[in-house]
C-alpha cells in the first residue's frame, strides 16, 4: 500500500519544545487521526509536512515526493480552524479568485457544495458563522482535485449538527481509497467515527501509531482495588492511575485480561481515556 503522506523522525526544536524524531504515515484511501493534548506538537508537525516552517532533520514526503512542485501542492487540500479568507469577500467572488490559483479548479464541484452546505454565494464572509465558514473552506479544499486532505481542528467548536455533516463528507472523499485525510481534533469521538489510524503525539513525541479498532475493539481498563492491583502481573499494564476509590489499569488486551482475572472488572476504553491514561497516569 502506498503512503500519501510519509513523515520519518520530524525533529524540529524551539527555545522551550521539542519535536522529537515524530514518524507515522497516511496510507493511501485510509482516515489518519492525530491525537494530543495542547501544545503536544500536533500543528507543529502539520506546518513541517506542508513546508509552512523548516524542519531541523528527518524525512517527509507526499505523493511520494520531498521536494513540493506545483502540481503536488495543488493536490493537498487544507483546513485550519478559523477564516483563512478575505473576510470581505463573497463565495462568487472567491470562486474567481481560486479560479486564478489553481489550475486544477472545479467550479462546478465548488457551486454544488455551496449548495448542499446551503451557504449563500453573494453573502460576505464577514458575516457566516463559524460552522459556515468551516463548510467554505472545506468546500474550496474539496474543488481542486485534492488527493490529500489535512484538517488542523477544523471541527472545533462547531455544533453537532454540522460536526457530523463534515464527518460524513470526509468519509465519503475516502470511498474510492485514492484519497487520503490527516485530521488532527481534540474531539476524539469524532476519531472514533471516522478514523483507520490514530496518532498519539505527547510531550512532542509519538505514543503510538495504531489502528483505531486495535483501540477501540481489543484495548480496555481494568477497574479495581489496592489488594487486586498489587496481585496483577505488572508486565499486563501499560499505564495505570490510582483514582480516589479505585486503581484504573489501562491493558492492551480486555478479554484476555478478563479471561486472566476473573473477579477483576475490564471495561472497553474510549479513545479519551486512553490518552488521559497515558498523560496522567504512571508506568
Amino acid at each position: 500500500m502506498n503512503n500519501a503522506l510519509t513523515i520519518s523522525e520530524l525533529t524540529k526544536t524551539y527555545k522551550d519544545f521539542v519535536l522529537d524524531k515524530v514518524s507515522f504515515s497516511v496510507p493511501e484511501g485510509s482516515i489518519v487521526g492525530l491525537i494530543g493534548e495542547n501544545g503536544a506538537g500536533k500543528s507543529t508537525t502539520i506546518n513541517a509536512a506542508l513546508g509552512l516552517i523548516q524542519k531541523d532533520a528527518g524525512y517527509i514526503s507526499i505523493m511520494g515526493k520531498e521536494e513540493l512542485d506545483n502540481d503536488t501542492k495543488e493536490q493537498i487540500g487544507v483546513v485550519f480552524d478559523g477564516s483563512n479568507y478575505p473576510e470581505i469577500l463573497s463565495p462568487k467572488r472567491l470562486n474567481r479568485v481560486m479560479k486564478n490559483i489553481y489550475h486544477s479548479w472545479d467550479e462546478h464541484t465548488y457551486m454544488s457544495l455551496l449548495k448542499k452546505f446551503s451557504l449563500p454565494a453573494d453573502k460576505q464572509i464577514s458575516q457566516f458563522s463559524k460552522g459556515m465558514k468551516m463548510k467554505l473552506a472545506i468546500s474550496v479544499a474539496l474543488s481542486h482535485n485534492s488527493k490529500l486532505l489535512i484538517l488542523d481542528e477544523a471541527t472545533s467548536g462547531l455544533d453537532p449538527v454540522i460536526r457530523d455533516d463534515i464527518l460524513d463528507m470526509l468519509l465519503d472523499f475516502v470511498q474510492d481509497e485514492e484519497h487520503s485525510i490527516l485530521v488532527s481534533s481534540h474531539i476524539t469521538s469524532d476519531l472514533e467515527k471516522i478514523a483507520d489510524y490514530i496518532v498519539f503525539i505527547h510531550e512532542g513525541k509519538v505514543v503510538f501509531f495504531k489502528p483505531k479498532d486495535e483501540l477501540t475493539e481489543q484495548y480496555g481498563i481494568i477497574k479495581c482495588g489496592a489488594a487486586q492491583f498489587d496481585a496483577l502481573d505488572k508486565s499486563d499494564i501499560i499505564v495505570y492511575r490510582k483514582m480516589d476509590y479505585e486503581w484504573q489499569i489501562l491493558v492492551s488486551d480486555r478479554e484476555e485480561m478478563q479471561r486472566k482475572y476473573p473477579k477483576a472488572m475490564v471495561v472497553p476504553a474510549t479513545i479519551d481515556e486512553i490518552m488521559l491514561l497515558y498523560v496522567k497516569g504512571e508506568r
